[in-house]
């Protein structure tokens, strides 16, 4: 990926070509616009699966149900404290334009992610060239972790577009160059941004590495570049009204977010205190895993470069006003913050994916001559290979789902519509998100065995999905009351015989 370029970190890009030919960027291209059409296809087939995704979105169409934009609902007048709401008025405002659905409620999430890769190819293209802008952009967009998470109605994917432009904002304000004033306000609303998609923790993740980064390279001098107060106004304007409605709205709700969300979730393995569910009990240190399994398949060149420890070690140094550092610092700030963490999720590390990339492809750019033969067919194979890995399990969501084993409630609603519709749909023993969000949240969950009994005497017809496990409980229970219509994913579905007349 060509010699090392001197530059002074001035805010003009190097006069050096890419080595990239023509053919080169039309494959490139090619390859981006076939991940994004894959990922937009996804969009309209897959349906939202329990749990996570499930239950945003489910979220989301309460919001867009009820018009209440200031507190999401866990339930029909429960708050949902657990996250604030940014990826819920984008999910709404998704299903507002384009339908309550699986398309509508990603899309618009969907449009940050391409704002995260936007950001990086800018950036890169600013401070290198085009050609390894469009590498490293290719490198972020196929990524399977990035990729499965481009549309996944989340927290993460809105958060990491807001780091992504806090940490681009701030190194091009502080490093020189044009519109400074512009991109340091641009890190204060990066700073709102995630502030919005979840919470304090968005401002760890971006204080960490500056923070350091500043520290180790006595850079303190140049903070005074930073719009500190219009900045802060400009943020504040932008996240604090929303955090103090919400208080008012439903108070304690700063107590549980900021103290039980920010501390005790992380700190506390097994948290008995989450409101919403169970915690995601890991061992400490597990984001250090979760982190290389997402570096997949990239890793390889990774390895490599560690095969020249020495050039690697000067790419890390860096020669464009510490870049190198930088994106380092930057890459591992989750791993740092989530290390002692005892719940996590492996969507935690998106905010460093695309430092990491940006820092394999600049220290390839650095340690390696122009890439030979055997790396273009290399990176060629590994990018195809992913395609068609993506395509083929895209295609299977559309002809064969049960052989993805997909966890979504979305057949047997339509089933329960088509074969009764006037039936009250009951779910045993636990709740499902993504049933009641294809049922417009007409589901009623029980718990017990006898909750399960009196449907037989209550009057009315109902469809009961009883988890397949407990199925044969449900059935003797049952008797001759209710008729068996089939398995669908992890559920069985009984309806109930109409009463006989006289």
């Amino acid at each position: 990926m060509g010699r090392p370029r001197k530059f002074a970190g001035s805010g003009s890009p190097p006069s050096a070509t890419s080595w990239l030919g023509s053919g080169d960027y039309t494959f490139l291209v090619g390859v981006l616009i076939g991940l994004l059409a894959i990922r937009v296809v996804l969009m309209f087939w897959l349906p939202f699966t329990d749990t996570t995704e499930a239950r945003y979105a489910e979220i989301a169409r309460k919001m867009l149900e009820t018009g209440e934009w200031i507190t999401p609902q866990f339930e029909y007048g429960i708050p949902f404290w657990g996250k604030p709401p940014l990826h819920t008025w984008l999910s709404a405002l998704g299903m507002k334009v384009f339908g309550v659905g699986h398309f509508g409620g990603r899309i618009v999430i969907f449009l940050t992610a391409l704002g995260t890769l936007g950001l990086i190819y800018s950036w890169v293209r600013f401070l290198l060239n085009g050609g390894l802008a469009l590498v490293a952009t290719v490198v972020v967009a196929s990524l399977p972790l990035f990729f499965g998470s481009s549309a996944f109605v989340m927290t993460d994917t809105v958060m990491a577009f807001g780091t992504t432009l806090s940490m681009i904002g701030f190194h091009r304000c502080v490093t020189g160059g044009c519109k400074k004033r512009l991109w340091g306000h641009l890190f204060f609303v990066g700073l709102a941004i995630g502030m919005l998609a979840k919470g304090p923790v968005a401002v760890v993740l971006t204080a960490i590495p500056v923070v350091t980064w500043v520290l180790i390279g006595k850079r303190w001098h140049r903070l005074r570049d930073l719009p500190w107060v219009s900045g802060l106004l400009l943020a504040s304007i932008i996240a604090l009204p929303w955090y103090v409605l919400a208080e008012l709205n439903t108070p304690g709700f700063l107590n549980y977010f900021i103290v039980g969300e920010h501390i005790e979730r992380f700190l506390t393995p097994g948290w008995s205190g989450d409101l919403y569910g169970s915690a995601h009990d890991r061992a400490k240190g597990m984001i250090v895993l979760y982190g290389l399994g997402a570096s997949v398949p990239w890793s390889l060149f990774g390895v490599a470069l560690l095969m020249k420890p020495r050039g690697l070690a000067q790419a890390l140094a860096g020669r464009v006003d510490g870049l190198g550092s930088y994106l380092a610092l930057w890459s591992v700030a989750p791993l740092l913050l989530f290390a002692p963490a005892a719940n996590i999720l492996a969507t935690y590390v998106l905010p460093g994916i695309p430092a990491a990339a940006i820092l394999l492809v600049l220290a390839w750019d650095r340690v390696h001559d122009t890439p030979g033969k055997w790396v273009r067919v290399l990176f060629a194979s590994i990018v195809l290979t992913t395609m068609v890995l993506i395509g083929v399990a895209t295609a299977l969501v559309r002809l064969s789902p049960d052989t993805l084993g997909l966890r979504s409630e979305q057949t047997l609603i339509e089933e329960v519509w088509a074969a009764a519709p006037t039936a009250r749909l009951v779910y045993y023993p636990s709740r499902s998100y993504s049933a009641e969000f294809y049922a417009r949240g007409q589901v009623t969950t029980l718990a017990s065995a006898d909750a399960l009994e009196r449907l037989k005497t209550n009057g009315r017809i109902d469809a009961v999905a009883v988890r397949s496990a407990r199925a044969d409980e449900a059935r003797a229970i049952f008797g001759p009351n209710f008729d068996t219509v089939g398995r669908f994913s992890r559920h069985e579905l009984f309806l109930e015989n109409p009463p006989e007349r006289d």
